[in-house]
């Protein structure tokens, strides 16, 4: 069985961090037809084979979570993507839950679903390549939610799947994400993330899970999208590294977060902004990146599935993907925004 604190560090080494590129057949639809794409088995393939293949994208990107349909699929020449990802060196991780339902007895809150299963799942990807995997629960606030009972069970379930995922000897990405929809306040979203990471890491000791061989993957502590006078980059970085001091174990490796509906832009400067301010007071943690969109949005936009544009799109993702690893280092600057590689 491969060293799990092994590969825990290895994803976030300094300078680098995750693609996540594990969009669900139904998400990644809707994505397509923003760019006036039809979602096809082969568009998808094209699309995500564009971003494995991307020159230099693997010094910045440590590992990319797949999905169930990309894990299995082969490149346009017959090569399997996860050796395309293999021979540069990038880490191989999985999806494996299946999705939010709505909760019993708690209108307008769900959990997530898939354990049923998931230690043959977890086997199966585990032959398959997968050395992470990743489980993501849903926290919504909104009047008089996140109800305590909500917490409790997303937080069970993310335990429960940790554990499975080390007893496959696969390093569990746990990602408890309380959404910035709404106007809720910063210290409204403090007080909930707060709440939800507690609740996590005692089901997570509970269930008797190696700390030093899981990843977190967390929102960062935001004003909701929609209020007034949202919170500034400085002050999103203080509320979340003293969130974060307040509830998560130094044993943790690394935490790398979700953008979370977040544009390119602020989910790079608020990224930047966290590492910035952990340096002055001091983290036990790495703070990186494990981006969906905030790495896609460009590329996916310059592709636009044309065969043409392979190469354009290939230039958005490099670039996304070097400065937002210049955030992880505390490193990013608005004018880096200029230096996209010409074509």
């Amino acid at each position: 069985m491969q060293d799990l604190a092994a590969v825990a560090r290895a994803l976030v080494a300094p300078g680098k961090g995750i693609l996540a590129a594990d969009e669900s057949s139904s998400t990644i639809k809707r994505r397509f037809e923003a760019i006036g794409v039809e979602s096809t088995e082969q568009t998808r393939r094209d699309y995500r084979e564009l971003l494995f293949r991307t020159p230099g994208a693997a010094e910045y990107i440590s590992g990319v979570i797949l999905y169930d349909e990309t894990i299995r699929q082969k490149a346009a020449a017959g090569t399997p993507l996860v050796k395309v990802l293999r021979d540069q060196g990038i880490i191989q991780g999985i999806k494996v839950d299946i999705g939010a339902k709505p909760l019993a007895g708690a209108p307008g809150e769900v959990v997530t679903e898939g354990l049923d299963g998931l230690r043959e799942r977890l086997a199966e990807y585990r032959e398959l390549g997968a050395a992470f995997s990743k489980w993501r629960a849903v926290i919504t606030i909104g009047d008089g939610i996140p109800s305590a009972c909500c917490i409790d069970v997303n937080a069970h379930a993310l335990a429960r799947y940790a554990a499975l995922s080390q007893e496959a000897g696969i390093v569990p990405i746990v990602e408890p994400e309380v959404l910035m929809d709404g106007s809720h306040s910063i210290e409204r979203c403090y007080e909930v993330t707060l709440a939800t990471l507690r609740e996590v890491f005692r089901q997570l000791a509970a269930q008797r899970v190696q700390l030093d061989g899981m990843l977190l993957k967390p929102n960062m502590v935001l004003s909701g999208k929609d209020a007034t006078g949202r919170a500034s980059p400085e002050e999103v970085a203080r509320a979340t590294v003293r969130c974060f001091r307040e509830a998560i174990p130094a044993a943790v490796p690394g935490i790398v977060f979700l953008s979370g509906g977040q544009s390119d832009e602020e989910a790079t400067v608020n990224l930047d902004a966290i590492n910035r301010h952990a340096a002055r007071v001091g983290v036990p943690w790495e703070l990186t990146f494990s981006y969906g969109r905030g790495l896609q949005a460009a590329p996916q936009k310059a592709w636009s599935g044309k065969a043409a544009n392979v190469a354009a799109a290939q230039r958005a993702y490099h670039h996304r993907a070097k400065v937002t690893a210049a955030a992880r280092m505390g490193r990013y600057s608005p004018e880096m925004e200029k230096e996209m590689i010409p074509a």
